[in-house]
């Protein structure tokens, strides 16, 4: 009796097995040929290459400002040239004294070493100023709006010494310095405040530059003056007599959205890491690096015709995996890129300019992720995933509707952005990253990982 089960067990296993063949093929039994739906998987590697920025335009709401080196992605020089909003409509009171003026640089953080030394020199903009609605590049050229000759301080408002971690300073994330009195009587006329224009025709701005040190890249978020005064009045006291009252105000000049800014970078040993191992790109900002990305259109559309047998193409999938390499913790490093951006090469100009927002047929939004690396517990693997099947369907269809074959390269572009989310996290903004922040990543022809797309098609 206890071989009853056993004997049970073989006569149903030779059950089933004998209606596996139905069982599997029975929707293809009754389903003509003609019908039957075709999926496909396939693998493409795609062409990648370093793209030396020249200038990103960008209205910043925070500002880089300092000298910083990396082995890697070489040498950061970054300047502010700011105007400065007034008091509209402000006059000085009978019996007032100028006292003092002092331009204020807040920061949050810095990149590089805090205890290394800069000099932060202040140069009043004399030659022109900016039109509030013009286009400003990133690498504009400082001698067109101001004489600052380090060794010629004819036009220097002020300079001072500092560190980004001074346990010295009162205000550890607050650099003052002080403007000359020459420049604080000049700023006594109340006629120069009469409106925002008047008062750029009599002060057209500053340039704000580092003379030496290499280590330290600030964050800054504010740039203000604050100017300083006292004026006098007559108060009767209880006692039925006379008082002389003093009282002391500020006025403040701050560098807002109301004006422009533009934060100036140079890269001025890039050239020299023009050989860089072919394994790896590099994606780097502020207006530094971007990686160049050929996808082979013409092939991907062959193989998946192939595939298919002559049915109707839909593009499922087609995810491309963009693998960081060597991510630095250490706090003296570059912060590693957040978001990346991959766009069509003909439309950067015009989704920057036109504050566009990705629509997946033109540009493709991917963020810095991390997972564990298989058989591993503390390795990571970084990426940025970007599912470009809409941008591909998209390309094919504008090809077929021109009666023409999809290109043998799409030229697209791997670049940093600046995203601004909503409460719901929804992107409401998109620009180029000015802030710090680099990776590199495995380019095209890696050969542990090469840089490539995963496809995933049906036939109809």
């Amino acid at each position: 009796m206890k071989s009853f089960p056993v004997i049970v067990l073989f006569l149903l296993s030779l059950f089933v097995y004998s209606c596996k063949d139905t069982l599997t093929d029975i929707g293809s039994g009754i389903q003509p040929t003609s019908d039957q739906i075709k999926i496909g998987t396939d693998t493409f590697h795609l062409s990648t290459d370093n793209y030396a920025v020249e200038a990103v335009y960008a209205k910043p709401d925070s500002f880089l400002l300092g000298s910083y080196y990396n082995t890697k992605f070489g040498s950061t020089q970054a300047d502010v040239l700011a105007q400065l909003n007034c008091p509209v409509g402000f006059t000085f009171p009978p019996l007032s004294v100028p006292d003092s003026a002092s331009v204020i640089i807040v920061y949050n953080s810095w990149t590089g070493v805090s205890e290394s030394p800069m000099e932060i020199s202040i140069y009043e903009m004399n030659k022109k100023t900016f039109d509030y609605f013009g286009i400003y590049p990133s690498n504009l050229n400082p001698s067109d709006y101001t004489d600052h000759e380090i060794y010629n301080p004819t036009n220097l408002l002020a300079k001072k010494i500092i560190k980004a971690k001074d346990k010295y300073r009162t205000d550890s994330t607050a650099i003052r310095l002080s403007l000359p009195q020459e420049f604080v009587t000049r700023f006594f006329n109340s006629s120069h405040y009469n409106s925002t224009a008047d008062f750029l025709k009599f002060f057209k701005g500053m340039y704000i530059t580092t003379n030496y040190g290499a280590s330290t890249l600030l964050n800054v978020s504010q740039i203000n003056m604050s100017y300083y005064y006292h004026y006098t009045y007559t108060s009767r006291n209880i006692h039925g007599g006379d008082s002389i009252v003093t009282v002391k105000n500020t006025l403040y000049f701050p560098a807002n959205a109301e004006v422009r800014q533009v934060n100036r970078f140079v890269h001025a040993d890039r050239s020299s890491l023009a050989a860089a191992p072919d394994s790896i790109n590099y994606v780097a900002s502020p207006a530094n690096w971007n990686t160049k990305v050929g996808v082979p259109l013409s092939r991907i559309k062959q193989r998946m015709d192939a595939g298919i047998a002559g049915k109707k193409l839909t593009v499922n999938s087609a995810l491309l995996r963009v693998e960081a390499t060597d991510i630095d913790v250490d706090t003296i490093s570059a912060p590693t890129v957040r978001y990346m951006l991959l766009i069509k090469e003909s439309a950067v100009d015009r989704f920057f300019k036109n504050r566009e927002l990705p629509s997946d047929t033109c540009a493709v939004l991917a963020q810095h992720a991390a997972a564990l690396i298989l058989n591993s517990t503390t390795n990571y693997q970084h990426y940025y995933s970007f599912n470009v099947a809409k941008l591909i369907a998209n390309e094919l269809k504008i090809a077929a509707a021109k009666g023409i074959a999809p290109s043998d390269r799409l030229n697209m572009r791997l670049i940093p952005v600046q995203v601004t989310l909503n409460s719901s996290s929804a992107v409401t903004a998109v620009k180029q990253e000015y802030l710090m922040s680099a990776v590199s990543i495995r380019s095209g022809k890696n050969t542990h990982s090469p840089m490539r797309i995963n496809v995933v098609y049906t036939g109809f």
